[in-house]
């Protein structure tokens, strides 16, 4: 099951990592649409809109995969300073409280996308329905939740990491 999740995870960053890659052809076309609106081209309609989008699912597909991996940002101030017990301590109550603060998200993203539904919020030039962003964000969101279960079942002890998985060393809470 741990290990399910944590290649679910690797999955969903290589699809932001796509995500991302796209929107930035895309960016790059509609910019040079508008430099070159004199030979003919435009800029790509709603652009703008796709881009606010997309980098919030992005984001909602990558963050899983660095959690899992320990890549997170830390302040390692005191902690590195800290006896191993109070250290693993902190860790598993960090991550207990981030599955709260990531379950309430999920369940209110799940709130905001059936309301989007619900009065048919679309977006203003392309007429694209904000429920569809809100369900992908969901997505990531259940992914993340899966994560903070598994790694803290795993930091205590009650199963293992995946064989082969590095987590990075430097990274704490």
């Amino acid at each position: 099951m741990i290990a399910f999740v944590y290649r679910l995870s690797k999955w969903t960053a290589i699809l932001g990592g796509v995500l991302l890659l796209a929107l930035t052809l895309m960016v790059v076309v509609s910019v040079a649409g508008r430099a070159l609106i004199d030979f003919g081209f435009k800029p790509v309609p709603g652009d703008f809109e796709l881009v606010e989008m997309g980098i919030g699912i992005a984001v909602f597909f990558f963050l899983p995969w660095c959690y899992v991996r320990g890549s997170h940002a830390t302040v390692d101030l005191l902690y590195m300073h800290a006896p191993g017990w109070f250290r693993r301590f902190i860790n598993i109550l960090s991550d207990v409280l981030m599955l709260a603060v990531w379950l309430i998200l999920t369940w209110r993203l799940w709130e905001g996308m059936l309301e989007k539904k619900e009065y048919m919020e679309t977006t203003f030039i392309l007429l694209m329905p904000v429920w569809w962003a809100y369900a992908l964000c969901f997505v990531g969101a259940v992914v993340g939740c899966l994560c903070y279960v598994a790694r803290t079942l795993t930091q205590l002890g009650i199963f293992s990491e995946p064989e082969g998985w590095a987590v990075d060393g430097s990274a704490g809470h």
